[in-house]
C-alpha cells in the first residue's frame, strides 16, 4: 500500500479563522503517485482543526457565532489560569472539532460532495502560519 507525506502552510487571522483548503489538498493528491485511495488532512497543534462545509459568506458568519456560544473567547477558562494565554476555548473548540479529516479520491480527484470544500478552522487568539499535512494512501 503507497502513501505519500505532503505539506503546505496556511496564515490564518486571530480567533476563528476559516480558511478554504480544497485546492492545496487536491494539488497534493494530483502531484502524488497515488491514483485511487483516502487523503488524511491533519493540522499539528492543539487549536485548530479541519473539517468541511459550503464555503460561503452566510456560513463563514453563522459557524463563527455558533462556536463563539459553544466555547466563548472571552470566558474565565481555567486554562488561561495556568498558562496566562487566554485561548482556553481555542483548545476546548479544537479538541470539539478535531485535528484531521479523511478524504477518498479516485483518479487523483477528490470525492466531495457539490458544495463541499475541505477547511482549515484555526482557533487561536493571535494569527497564525498552520502547517497542513497531508497522507496519501493508495
Amino acid at each position: 500500500m503507497p502513501a505519500e507525506l505532503k505539506r503546505f502552510f496556511v496564515r490564518t487571522e486571530k480567533d476563528i479563522s476559516i480558511k478554504n483548503i480544497t485546492e492545496e489538498v487536491a494539488k497534493a493528491v494530483k502531484e502524488s503517485n497515488v491514483s485511487d485511495g483516502i487523503a488524511v488532512v491533519f493540522v499539528p497543534g492543539s487549536t485548530a482543526s479541519v473539517s468541511t462545509m459550503e464555503y460561503e459568506p452566510g456560513l463563514l458568519k453563522d459557524i463563527p457565532r455558533v462556536l463563539e456560544k459553544i466555547a466563548p473567547l472571552d470566558y474565565d477558562w481555567e486554562h488561561h489560569k495556568t498558562w496566562h494565554d487566554n485561548n482556553g476555548a481555542s483548545h476546548i473548540l479544537a479538541n470539539l472539532l478535531g485535528p484531521s479529516l479523511v478524504v477518498p479520491f479516485k483518479n487523483k480527484q477528490l470525492l466531495l460532495g457539490t458544495w463541499q470544500q475541505i477547511v482549515l478552522m484555526d482557533f487561536d487568539r493571535v494569527p497564525r502560519k498552520r502547517e497542513v499535512l497531508v497522507q496519501i494512501i493508495g
